[in-house]
């Protein structure tokens, strides 16, 4: 089973986020510039829908390998 997360949710703590990120940081360029929803259409077919547990969202598991590339 697939999850479509796609955005973090910072719930209380989204000013925080406004605060410490600057606008202009080469992270949040990144996010803002990049649909990244092509690697869920990607996978879509490589998990099974009806069985076993729901697997932790490709899009947030790409996302860190590009954090841990830069």
């Amino acid at each position: 089973m697939l999850s479509t997360q796609q955005k973090i949710q910072f719930r209380s703590y989204s000013g925080l986020y406004d605060i410490i990120v600057p606008k202009d940081n080469l992270l949040r360029k990144i996010n803002d510039l990049i649909d990244f929803s092509f690697i869920y259409e990607e996978l879509l077919a490589k998990y099974c829908h009806t069985n076993g547990r729901t697997a932790e969202s490709p899009i947030k598991m790409f996302k860190y390998l590009v954090l841990k590339t830069i």
